[in-house]
């Protein structure tokens, strides 16, 4: 079916993309998968090209663009070469919304443009060992000290977390409360400089190879007043302000993965031959395939109409629930099919396929697992 997201100008950002990665990414990203993560220097070519900037504020050195469309577009040609930019989605998809819509003018204009150049490379950190979604029961505080915060406490899985920067911290900065055991939550920018502040063990994973996730702690670590973003005990309610948007770009992702995969998928078996005959002259081959391409196609569509309901300020949780839920159980359907499709060579790292297989299992648990998403719909539709 003719697809009707994009227009010229996004066509024109993907051949400036896809020539990056060829250029950049590619040639070296078997190397950044066995350090687990790129090189430093790769975020600063990624502020020259001017990825980071695409949705801040001309005032603040960015281009001012508010649709999500151009990071669909890179999401796409990403899964399209089977790599990734490490930490640049958590960079620009997760922390950059609280950054527009929390930090105040003078914090905008002491981050913003480091944060554009790629000077200032970015994480959050949410969950804490021992309490994994429960975000209401974390333990890490920090407690105000004249004009200072002392931060003290652990965070595990973080994305980005071994080259970061600035990291914004959900720390409780006064008790819960028995009506409301959300109520104390703050986040806080720490400067991972700072004395104290440690990055634990890079986490080995299954997949997202090339993505660096670590263990951070903090033992008395001061944290100016001024890198309070927000209000003071606000925090878990600017939690719940991305989540659409978090899911919707996780969606968009596991759907452009499992149009890559069929793609990988028709190119190898046209050119693989069992006994005497392509793997794709097969009658069951076609019929895999056929499959699989509906399943892309329904998975599309959902997510061009998302998007569209996004950039227009009507996408609702439930929506970006819906979307998360049913694109990455077709990814992991797909990509499984599209292995298989590839034999033995399938499982070797050094067809795209395999990276696409290990890096579709985490898309059913972060930005919020298929059971809680199903929790959603379900309060949605009033069951």
């Amino acid at each position: 079916m003719r697809r009707t997201l994009f227009n010229e100008d996004h066509e024109a950002f993907r051949e400036t993309i896809r020539d990056f990665i060829q250029a950049e990414v590619a040639p070296v990203y078997e190397e950044w998968e066995q350090a687990g993560h790129p090189p430093r220097d790769f975020y600063n070519k990624l502020g020259e090209l001017g990825v980071f900037g695409i949705q801040v504020p001309e005032e603040y050195g960015g281009a001012g663009e508010t649709s999500f469309k151009y990071q669909a577009v890179i999401s796409e040609e990403c899964a399209n070469a089977g790599v990734s930019f490490g930490g640049y989605g958590v960079h620009v998809n997760l922390v950059l919304p609280y950054l527009l819509k929390y930090a105040s003018e003078e914090q905008k204009k002491r981050w913003l443009p480091a944060f554009i150049s790629g000077e200032m490379m970015t994480a959050i950190a949410m969950t804490e060992p021992g309490t994994g979604s429960d975000l209401a029961g974390m333990q890490t505080t920090a407690k105000r000290d004249g004009d200072h915060y002392i931060l003290n406490g652990a965070k595990t899985f973080i994305t980005g977390g071994v080259l970061a920067d600035r990291v914004l911290v959900v720390a409780r900065t006064s008790p819960a409360t028995p009506e409301n055991r959300r109520a104390g939550l703050s986040i806080l920018v720490v400067d991972t400089k700072s004395e104290g502040y440690s990055v634990g063990r890079k986490l080995e994973k299954i997949g997202l190879r090339s993505s660096d996730t670590a263990e951070l702690s903090f033992v008395d670590v001061k944290v100016p007043v001024e890198d309070l973003l927000g209000e003071e005990g606000a925090g878990f309610s600017y939690l719940t302000h991305n989540l659409a948007e978090e899911r919707l770009g996780i969606a968009t992702s596991s759907y452009a993965s499992a149009a890559a995969a069929v793609e990988f998928a028709r190119k190898y078996v046209q050119e693989r031959t069992v006994f005497g005959k392509t793997v794709s002259s097969f009658q069951n081959t076609k019929f895999v395939l056929a499959e699989c391409a509906t399943e892309v196609e329904a998975a599309r569509s959902l997510v061009d109409r998302c998007i569209e309901a996004l950039d227009a300020g009507e996408l609702t949780p439930a929506d970006a629930a819906v979307a998360k839920l049913f694109c990455t159980e077709v990814q992991q359907r797909v990509v499984d099919k599209c292995l298989q499709l590839h034999g033995g060579y399938g499982y070797i790292l050094e067809y795209p396929i395999a990276r696409l297989y290990t890096d579709a299992r985490v898309t059913r648990i972060y930005g919020g697992t298929s059971e809680v998403l199903k929790t959603i719909i379900a309060k949605d539709i009033q069951v």
